[in-house]
């Protein structure tokens, strides 16, 4: 399974047609005994390959990349050429074995597929190939058709490597040898879905100690040596080999390696993960996007995913990974308001789908579902289970699934054994069903007990559709003493409760920490560059008076971010005499003519044109040489605004504003740009609270414990 990171990539699973919903018991597996010789500089392929088959065929059909002119041993069996598909560069081959049910196929060419960009929405493109052979760096997996694929099975193999002085090549599984003439080895004897190959000038460093109790190595494979930073790359992966195995369950693979790529990208493999040479080095990827690729081992690369029956893995790693590292920090409840706020910029009525059609993340709004909408769902089963019940039923979904194709079926199975409860109305609802149940709170009242106090009241669903069945935590605040909390199961439309207080409670919060996945209501969550991004209609508006140079700079921002949007229009400023209040807006330029007006009346910051001056949230801001970004909220409209003094930092800023969504400002410097400062606007009052009295002071939440703590 090949994913990518959420922070610009995601999931394009090239194999996942070929991997039927049967589960490893009815797919067979393929051996393959591979000898590769590879030249990076004419981009030339010759391998070997000994293919032990599925019993009890007579013939089998192949799948090979159409430059590699294959031919099969002497005496052993004949090979018929099908046809050729021209769109996925494959080659169809029959392949007849003479007796014993193996044969050597021996072929040749060359493999070389330029980069190519996929948008994700707005502003947001990655980069990627079938594959390719080049002086830059080998990049190979099933999709380019290297090795014969039989469509169907799961692959077993070991692999050795020929090609030029200083280079090496990684795979998943066991190696490399220690041994110099072993340095290119590798081989994997559970059953894979994909056999990749990968192959640069790399510094290898590693280190044995990662997981003892697994056997399993540490590895970091640099195209340019880096000690302190492969020393800190080891000792997460250690940390995070630990922390998943405790969780869940033993590491399953020989080694876990961290392997730098020669263009940008975030893909997780089997034991290892393929970054760019950009995200290694970015400070925050070690203690965020970096655990969500280890845990990949565990479901995706552990577990198979039944892609027919949707992608679960995406939203269990996001949750047990990107979720939990927010959440032992203190931090979950931003990470689940930022998933709900997410799916509202994002996910229109035309873009929603179900859990079960989730394949792998091709824009923005495919991520608030297959991930942000997904994790919501497992922690609201953690809610309504409780952690030790939902840590059991993870390590019974691994136990039981580990190298088998599982989905949705099984993970309810596995919850429903360890917490002996019926879950089918759970996981049919949140699987199969869109949209978002939305609540109210109602029918709040307190009175006085002969000890303590009373407090009920009535939880309602007032989304157009059915309603849903989930849990939704009520918490009181007292006057006097820790919060308490009450659980209420959600079916119906209205559910009331009541809880019992030692003393007179000071407010009711309905949800005040985003446990369940819901639409936001006005006041829960700011304006964000998210909802400009994730509008189905705007205008962007160019700065008439900026300087040439200056002025083409934003026009090409403009037409970047509206490339493939055809709801976005650009103008200048001057086709406007006052700016529009019908749809999203952004302005571009401290010249723009309706800047003052965007700043007018605002709450969060203070903003004067002529001296180009801003203070945010009464603190001064440097704006020399800076680049800034900020929104506001003017009724239903989202505004934004994008202003530098350097034409030169508009492409940089038109590549990362996209990936910073949940922010509500920001400011670069320099004409990579480089983020300097960023923030989110503070909430505003929720209609899921209510007060007892006037007196509204500021309260925490009660503290909880994360699902797992470090050792």
């Amino acid at each position: 399974m090949r994913t990518l990171l959420r922070l610009t990539l995601l999931p394009i699973v090239l194999t996942s047609l070929l991997l039927p919903l049967s589960v490893l018991a009815e797919l067979p597996v393929v051996d393959h005994e591979i000898a590769a010789v590879i030249d990076p500089a004419s981009g030339q392929l010759t391998v070997t390959d000994r293919l032990t088959l599925p019993p009890g065929r007579d013939t089998v059909d192949l799948v090979l990349h159409t430059g590699l002119s294959p031919r099969v041993g002497p005496d052993q069996g004949t090979l018929e050429v099908l046809g050729q598909d021209a769109h996925l560069e494959a080659l169809r081959l029959r392949l007849a074995p003479a007796a014993g049910g193996s044969a050597t196929l021996t072929y040749g060419g060359t493999i070389r597929h330029d980069l190519t960009a996929v948008s994700e929405g707005m502003g947001r493109e990655r980069r990627t190939t079938v594959g390719t052979i080049g002086p830059e760096g080998v990049f190979l997996d099933g999709g380019s058709g290297w090795y014969p694929r039989m469509p169907g099975t799961l692959q077993r193999f070991t692999l050795r490597v020929s090609l030029p002085a200083g280079w090496q090549a990684v795979s998943q599984g066991a190696g490399p040898g220690r041994e110099a003439d072993m340095g290119s080895a590798w081989a994997e004897t559970q059953p894979q879905d994909d056999i990749y190959l990968i192959a640069a000038p790399f510094t290898l460093y590693r280190d044995q100690g990662a997981a003892p109790q697994q056997g399993a190595e540490a590895q970091v494979w640099l195209r340019t040596p880096d000690a302190p930073l492969a020393a800190d790359y080891l000792a997460a992966t250690r940390e995070d080999l630990d922390l998943y195995s405790r969780l869940i369950g033993p590491y399953p693979y020989a080694k876990f390696a961290l392997v730098e790529n020669f263009w940008e990208t975030g893909y997780g493999m089997p034991s290892f993960t393929l970054l760019g040479p950009q995200v290694i080095r970015l400070p925050f990827i070690i203690n965020s996007s970096y655990p969500h690729e280890v845990l990949h081992n565990w479901w995706g690369n552990g577990v198979y995913v039944n892609y027919q029956g949707g992608n679960w893995s995406e939203g269990l790693t996001a949750y047990l990974a990107d979720h939990l590292m927010k959440e032992r920090a203190g931090q979950g409840a931003a990470y689940r308001r930022d998933s709900l706020a997410a799916f509202a910029d994002y996910v229109r009525t035309g873009a929603d789908f179900p859990l079960i059609a989730f394949r792998g993340r091709h824009g923005a709004a495919s991520q608030a579902i297959g991930y942000g909408k997904a994790a919501m769902v497992f922690h609201n089963l953690r809610i309504q289970l409780g952690d030790a019940a939902f840590i059991q039923g993870l390590q019974r979904f691994y136990t039981d699934n580990r190298f088998r194709v599982a989905g949705y079926p099984e993970l309810r199975s596995a919850f429903e054994t360890a917490s002996g409860r019926d879950l089918g109305t759970y996981f049919a609802a949140w699987t199969t069903r869109t949209g978002a149940p939305r609540l109210a709170l109602s029918e709040v009242r307190s009175e006085p007990l002969t000890t303590g106090y009373r407090v009920s009241g009535r939880v309602e669903q007032t989304q157009r559709q059915a309603p849903y069945p989930f849990a939704v935590p009520v918490v009181v605040h007292l006057t006097d003493g820790a919060p308490r909390q009450t659980l209420v199961m959600l079916a119906g439309r209205e559910t009331d409760f009541t809880i019992e207080l030692p003393t007179a409670p000071l407010r009711v919060a309905l949800d005040p920490e985003f446990d369940s996945f819901r639409t936001l209501e006005a006041g829960e969550s700011a304006v964000s560059l998210g909802s400009l991004f994730g509008a189905a209609q705007g205008l962007i508006l160019l700065p008439s008076a900026a300087s040439p140079d200056l002025l083409e700079a934003y026009r090409a921002l403009a037409a970047e971010w509206q490339r493939g949007h055809a709801g976005w229009q650009i103008a200048l400023d001057s086709d406007h005499p006052a700016p529009p209040t019908d749809r999203a807006l952004w302005l571009l330029g401290w010249e723009n003519r309706h800047l003052g007006a965007f700043a007018a009346g605002s709450q969060g910051f203070s903003l004067d044109p002529a001296a180009r001056a801003l203070n945010i949230a009464g603190a001064p801001v440097d704006t020399t040489n800076a680049s800034l970004a900020l929104t506001r909220q003017r009724g239903d409209q989202a505004l934004g605004w994008v202003a530098t003094t350097d034409a030169a930092a508009l492409p940089g800023l038109t590549r990362k504003l996209p990936h910073y969504g949940k922010y509500g400002y920001l400011v670069f410097t320099g004409t990579a740009p480089d983020n300097r400062q960023k923030g989110q606007w503070p909430p505003g009052d929720s209609p899921l609270v209510y007060w007892f009295g006037e007196a509204r002071p500021e309260l925490t939440p009660a503290p909880r414990s994360s699902l797992v703590e470090p050792r």
